[in-house]
């Protein structure tokens, strides 16, 4: 009977113990993620961890309280000097190292069936542990959420993607890289420089060399200028040209030129060009600088290779651009 007594004490050494480390490895955040992604073990340890504070001070105050009981017992079995050296390694082994060494490994396996346990505790010290955690709430606060900086957060991508354990391959790590960063860069990081676009007169006549030429490069895109290729006044659709009548200008074309183009400017953030470009539905966005000067053009082509890391190409891909 003695040693019945002693090992259920022993046992509920080792639960305080372990749950102690283990449920507070597990952040409510993560916790919340697995439970709605359906993780059965996470549903059933994220209503206890949002005790905080009180399920810290309850589950502290029971591991004292069966330690301290398992010491005075022991005490009442054995001589003082042994007892205290055997309640000592009996507390320091199966009370805190290997529970927790367990519990540190398998948290929500062991956290999930234990929870019943911890309900319990927490019903039983409540009159203690909820004055002291209140004050604990009160001083220091609540617990802080834990978020990951994107610097983390890329890092934990990369790390996932070199464990053998993970399913994140090379061409997914990439993107996401991207996705996080783009948002950082400026056109002008970006962009086709001016020098480099094909553009067309607006008084350009629809003639056979005029389609040569288009027919050539194989954009479907093309800026149109009025006088100086430093005067943008609109864009040219290849793919309505096939409607349009030959040999007249393009300023006079019926579907295929439009003068309502996006304008940006070189310091503009990536994202923000990407938004204006989803909402205005356009593809292509001509950037000036502060002072109106055009400098160069950005498509959503080149946001997309920003974001994917990656150059797009196609078997009309020349030099130049439009």
């Amino acid at each position: 009977m003695d040693y019945l007594i002693a090992l259920i004490l022993i046992t509920l050494s080792a639960l305080f113990s372990g749950l102690n480390l283990g449920l507070f490895t597990l952040d409510k955040q993560s916790l919340k993620r697995l439970a709605e992604l359906g993780d059965k073990n996470a549903a059933q340890i994220y209503p206890i961890r949002l005790y905080g504070n009180q399920l810290l001070t309850t589950l502290l105050l029971g591991n004292v309280t069966v330690n301290t009981v398992l010491a005075v017992y022991i005490g009442t079995l054995l001589d003082s000097v042994m007892a205290g050296f055997v309640a000592t390694a009996f507390i320091f082994v199966f009370g805190e190292i290997i529970p927790q060494a367990v519990f540190s490994r398998h948290a929500l396996v062991f956290g999930a069936f234990a929870s019943p346990f911890v309900y319990v505790a927490l019903f039983v010290f409540y009159p203690i542990a909820y004055p002291i955690s209140y004050l604990l709430d009160t001083i220091l606060g609540k617990e802080l959420p834990r978020m990951f900086s994107k610097n983390e957060f890329m890092h934990m991508i990369s790390e996932h993607e070199d464990s053998e354990h993970s399913p994140i391959d090379a061409d997914e790590e990439r993107i996401v890289h991207g996705a996080l960063m783009f948002s950082h860069k400026k056109v002008t990081e970006v962009m086709t420089p001016i020098d480099l676009v094909i553009m067309f007169e607006e008084k350009q006549a629809l003639t056979s060399q005029f389609f040569e030429t288009v027919t050539e490069h194989g954009y479907s895109r093309y800026l149109v200028y009025s006088g100086e290729k430093s005067t943008i006044v609109g864009v040219l659709y290849t793919k309505d040209l096939l409607v349009e009548d030959e040999n007249i200008a393009i300023k006079d074309t019926e579907e295929a030129f439009e003068t309502n183009f996006l304008q940006v400017q070189a310091i503009d953030q990536l994202d923000g060009v990407l938004t204006k470009m989803l909402k205005q539905r356009r593809h292509i966005a001509v950037v000036y600088t502060k002072n109106t000067t055009v400098v160069g053009i950005i498509t959503l082509e080149d946001i997309i290779e920003e974001i994917i890391q990656h150059e797009i190409e196609d078997e009309d891909d020349a030099e130049g651009y439009a």
